[in-house]
C-alpha cells in the first residue's frame, strides 16, 4: 500500500478556519512556545510514532513508522515508503516486493506543508490557537492546544496537540479533515540526537539496480 506524504506531513497541514476562534491564546502560546524552544535547542531528534486514520468514528489499522531529524534535514520511515530531505531535495521512496520507485522535488515545492523538521513552528504565522481541557494521555498529564489556520479552504479543519505538561514533550497530535475523517499520530521514543551524520538524510538511487526515477525537479 502506497502511504502518500500527505497522511503524515506531515508530521507532513494547511488548516481550515473557526470563526469562533479568532485569537491567540495566550496561555496556549505559552504552552507552545515552550515546546518549541525544546525541541529547537535539540538540534535533532529520533523518535518512533503509530498512526491511524479513522473515517466517521470507525478506526482504521495501526500503522507504525520512526522519524529523525536534524535542523532542516528529516527522514521519515513508513510502511514500504521513505522520505528523506537533505534541506535541498527530497526523495520519496516507495519499496514492495514488486517495484521500487523514487521520486525527487526541490525542497522549495514542499514549502508550506507540515513536516517532521517544522511541526514544533508552523504555528508562529497564520494560526490562531487556544488551550483546552487538560487531560491524561499515554498515562501522562497533557496540555491539549488547538490551531486554527487563518485560510478557510485547507484541508485540515482542526489540529489538537497534547504536550507533556512537565517535561513540554510533545507525545501526539489529532487532524480533523471536517468530513468525519481523523488522522491520529502518538510519539514514542523520543531521544535526542544532534550528531545524525549528514547522509543519512540523502536517497542514493543507485544502490537500487532497478529502481524507477521520477525526477519533478
Amino acid at each position: 500500500m502506497k502511504f502518500h506524504r500527505s497522511y503524515f506531513l506531515l508530521f507532513f497541514l494547511f488548516l481550515g478556519c473557526f470563526e469562533a476562534f479568532g485569537q491567540k491564546d495566550p496561555k496556549a502560546k505559552a504552552v507552545l512556545d515552550a515546546m518549541s524552544q525544546k525541541y529547537q535547542s535539540m538540534k535533532g531528534f529520533t523518535a518512533g510514532f503509530d498512526y491511524t486514520y479513522s473515517d466517521a468514528g470507525v478506526p482504521g489499522d495501526r500503522q507504525t513508522g520512526e522519524i529523525a531529524v536534524s535542523g532542516e534535514k528529516y527522514r521519515l520511515k513508513l510502511p514500504d515508503q521513505e522520505i528523506y530531505n537533505d534541506g535541498k531535495t527530497v526523495w520519496t521512496f516507495i519499496q514492495t516486493p514488486s517495484y521500487k520507485e523514487v521520486t525527487i522535488n526541490d525542497a522549495t515545492q514542499m514549502e508550506g506543508e507540515l513536516t517532521p523538521s517544522n511541526i514544533y513552528k508552523m504555528y508562529q504565522t497564520g494560526f490562531n490557537y487556544r488551550l483546552l481541557a487538560d487531560k491524561t494521555y499515554q498515562g501522562k498529564a497533557v496540555n491539549v492546544v488547538e490551531l486554527i489556520a487563518l485560510k478557510s479552504n485547507a484541508p485540515f479543519q482542526e489540529v489538537k496537540l497534547m504536550v507533556d505538561k512537565n517535561t513540554k514533550d510533545l507525545l501526539g497530535w489529532e487532524m480533523s479533515d471536517g468530513q468525519g475523517g481523523v488522522f491520529t499520530y502518538s510519539f514514542k521514543n523520543l531521544k535526542a540526537a544532534p550528531n545524525l551524520a549528514a547522509d543519512y538524510f540523502t536517497f542514493d538511487p543507485k544502490k537500487y539496480p532497478g529502481i524507477e526515477v521520477i525526477d519533478l525537479r
